[in-house]
């Protein structure tokens, strides 16, 4: 019989936590709504903690809990699915439709977008992240980020009917 032994090493993690849960959030939430994104941010960082020995060694584990909220979501989309037989109505509330100081129609122009595209432009703009930081948090490269952007921003545009002159 082999033992292994544990290292207890809840202070690290409690510390990469702090680094880690707020932009994994933010980008599950931008990207999937915020009852969905938070619900995947945490099935994320439970995931994380059952299997600390391998994420705390990983190069971009941020990157790889996003992978994991996707698939926690994706899940939750399928079961609730099931669960209603086929109704497909997604509750986006990425913008509260009282506060004055936002065009009315965001909320519907950014649910309009692929969910990559939505937590880019969310993220970049909406929460001023550099794109090296959204691609970190995306798990995707600088140029990727970029593109999503763009092209976020001309649907969004064209949606919105804003003139780019």
């Amino acid at each position: 019989m082999r033992v292994v032994e544990s290292v207890d090493d809840s202070d690290g993690f409690c510390a990469f936590v702090g680094a880690v849960e707020p932009r994994l959030r933010r980008a599950l939430v931008a990207a999937y709504g915020p009852d969905a994104g938070r619900d995947a941010a945490a099935d994320a960082l439970a995931w994380a903690w059952q299997h600390w020995d391998r994420v705390r060694t990983m190069e971009n584990p941020a990157g790889y809990l996003w992978r994991v909220g996707q698939t926690a979501v994706r899940r939750a989309a399928r079961r609730r699915q099931r669960e209603v037989a086929g109704d497909r109505v997604i509750e986006l509330e990425l913008v509260h439709h009282d506060d004055r100081s936002v065009e009315p129609a965001l909320a519907g122009a950014l649910a309009a977008l692929s969910p990559q595209q939505r937590a880019a432009v969310v993220l970049v703009h909406g929460h001023g992240y550099t794109l090296s930081e959204a691609g970190d948090a995306l798990g995707c490269s600088i140029s990727t980020v970029r593109n999503h952007v763009a092209r976020a921003l001309h649907k969004l545009q064209a949606a919105l009917e804003v003139d780019d002159g």
